[in-house]
């Protein structure tokens, strides 16, 4: 679900030799801040790779392709017959002007109520088969962007970090927002210009095949030009989508670190970080832009060369009395009308280009192997498990970078409604086996075990001090972990974690929109939320990783109590902020430089002299000190 209170729907993982070690970015030189763009982003799927997967995207919509092609094709066709028809009109006033000189009205009834059906027909056509092309650009956007959200949510959470959140940021914002305009604009003009310019020299061969050769003289500089932009466009604009994704990684982290930077006196320095990265995507547009105006000083030389041409077949045809004043004039209008088709197309062929960059970005990321995934799906049983485990991990070790190792052969069970804290210093490695046996973070070597049951239940819902409250009502945020839930099941919940008195309270009561740009909720409502979705989805485990610790001392007994009312049983692994979590567990666990150095109940290991008596003593005296702060 999020990083507040994610459900893992999801076995247990048994990664062998198959996991490969994973890195983080180089380290940051100051706080919180990275001083260059992640050197691991997410992966381009290759120019190939792009074709095949957008006629994935389109093979369910075959048939409405096939339809919205046919319209197409019926309205440019019926549009061509304005020509033909206008040089009509000049054929009767040429040959009235030879015997009588003057033109009845009469004679121009005709060609010019042609004209105005074919407008009104043409016009109609279009719009149809225009909408049937948007569908068909829309019905395509909405299944990328469901596949990619649905990889990108499963992603494990140490590949996103190496490659940096400006870099998915970006993919799911700008190449996203580049492929929304492409289609909504740019295919269904490129589809009626591509078909404006096949059929009308298919036209001008009807006239006469020498107006064909004649335009054609254009072609070589077109197509030299197309050439010379694509080769161009396509590396330019994948460099621009990188920049853009550091730009706003780099956003990301200033802000984010905001006041870290004012705590070291960085402003100035991160200050220019962030122009730095600004100056190289301006620079990279600017680029651009230059192209563009080069592609189309060419294209223009090739539309005069090629009009040139058809006037001078005309002047000779008409001369040779092969042809009539009317058609070379229809001639030379046919190729007077592929300026505006030419031009829209090569224009819409730079946002082609743009978009299939970020096309290729996107399917990048749903390419990304799922192989992880369906191991953690598929593995179930307790063979490698205690006798009365309900999940154990096994020999677990994990790195984020290749050589540290942040977890050494970790072994732990949990049984069936077992309580047991996770305690150690700063850096002992309990988030990351907690993360490991929540299934949101596969390890590097080991794996993980759970009891077989085939109830539907999530097998584990890590609940974090990453808070997050989802904008929408307060009951569809709710519903996020139980979908189906009804509002007695809802308020159930809120009720369990004593949370229910603040839901009524709200104007709206569950209807109330919260999160970003509506009401928002304090830190400890916010935990709240996310424990009373951990009732709603009831996982096998629990997984809460110092979920309490953003509270503050006015809140944390009252999370405490929260927590104890959500976990109340359930098998629970609680990674703990405060000894007084690690006091009520059934059995405290003790981790120190990734390895497990303790394990047992609470009164046994305070009185034992070892690493956990040390750290109560130490707890047991700030509060001593500072009682005011109690259980901070």
């Amino acid at each position: 679900m999020s990083a507040t209170s994610r459900v893992q729907d999801t076995g247990p993982v048994e990664p062998t030799g198959s996991v490969e070690p994973t890195e983080r970015p180089a380290p940051r030189e100051s706080p919180g801040l990275s001083t260059a763009p992640a050197t691991d982003l997410l992966p381009t799927a290759t120019g190939r790779r792009t074709r095949a997967a957008a006629l994935e995207l389109l093979r369910p919509d075959r048939s409405l392709a096939v339809r919205s092609g046919l319209v197409l094709v019926a309205a440019t066709a019926v549009g061509l017959l304005t020509q033909p028809l206008l040089g009509r009109i000049v054929d009767l006033v040429t040959d009235a002007a030879k015997g009588t000189g003057t033109v009845s009205p009469s004679v121009l009834t005709l060609p010019v109520v042609l004209l105005a059906v074919v407008a009104l027909v043409q016009g109609a056509a279009t719009s149809l088969g225009m909408s049937m092309v948007a569908k068909l650009g829309e019905s395509v956007l909405a299944r990328v962007r469901e596949r990619f959200v649905e990889r990108a949510l499963n992603l494990p959470a140490d590949r996103i970090e190496r490659a940096g959140a400006g870099d998915l940021t970006a993919r799911v914002t700008d190449d996203v927002a580049r492929m929304s305009e492409a289609v909504r604009s740019a295919l269904p003009e490129l589809a009626r210009s591509s078909l404006t310019i096949v059929l009308t020299l298919v036209a001008l061969a009807v006239l006469d095949w020498r107006f064909l050769l004649a335009a054609l003289l254009a072609v070589p500089v077109q197509a030299w030009t197309a050439n010379w932009y694509v080769r161009r466009a396509i590396p330019l604009y994948s460099r621009q989508r990188i920049a853009t994704g550091a730009q706003q990684q780099q956003l990301l982290e200033t802000i984010g670190g905001a006041d870290t930077v004012r705590a070291h006196l960085l402003e100035d320095e991160h200050t220019e970080r962030v122009a730095d990265r600004s100056r190289e995507a301006v620079g990279l547009r600017l680029r651009g832009v230059r192209l563009v105006l080069g592609f189309y000083g060419r294209l223009h030389i090739g539309e005069y060369i090629g009009l040139v041409g058809v006037l001078f077949a005309g002047l000779v045809l008409v001369r040779e009395d092969a042809v009539s004043v009317g058609t070379a004039t229809a001639a030379a209008l046919y190729f007077h009308n592929l300026f505006g088709p030419i031009n829209a197309a090569l224009v819409l062929l730079d946002d082609a280009q743009s978009a299939t960059a970020g096309l290729a970005r996107l399917v990048g990321v749903t390419d990304l192997p799922v192989e992880a995934e369906t191991e953690r799906k598929a593995v179930r049983g307790t063979a490698e498990a205690p006798d009365d485990a309900f999940v154990s991990v096994h020999a677990v070790s994990h790195s984020y970078t290749t050589g540290t190792p942040v977890l050494h052969d970790v072994d732990l069970a949990l049984r069936e409604g077992e309580h047991v804290a996770l305690v150690g210093t700063s850096g002992a490695g309990k988030s990351t086996l907690a993360r490991i046996l929540a299934g949101v973070q596969p390890p590097t070597h080991g794996h993980v075990r759970a009891a077989d049951r085939a109830d539907g239940r999530p097998a584990a819902v890590l609940v974090s001090q990453e808070l997050h409250v989802f904008a929408g009502t307060l009951a569809d945020d709710l519903r996020l972990a139980k979908p189906g839930a009804t509002e007695e099941e809802l308020r159930a919940a809120l009720a369990t974690v004593d949370a229910l008195a603040w839901a009524d309270a709200l104007p709206e009561g569950l209807e109330t929109v919260v999160g970003e740009g509506a009401r928002s909720l304090d830190a400890a409502k916010a935990q709240q939320l996310a424990l009373a979705r951990l009732v709603l989805a009831d996982p096998l485990v629990a997984v809460l990783d110092e979920a309490t610790a953003e509270a503050g001392s006015a809140g944390a007994r009252l999370l405490e109590r929260s927590a104890r009312a959500a976990l109340d049983g359930r098998t629970a692994l609680i990674v703990a902020h405060r000894l007084t979590q690690a006091a009520t567990a059934d059995r405290v666990v003790v981790l120190e430089h990734g390895r497990v150095v303790e394990s047992g109940p609470h009164e046994r290991l305070k009185d034992a002299g070892g690493a956990y008596a040390t750290l109560w003593a130490a707890w047991s005296g700030e509060r001593d000190a500072a009682p005011a702060h109690d259980g901070g």
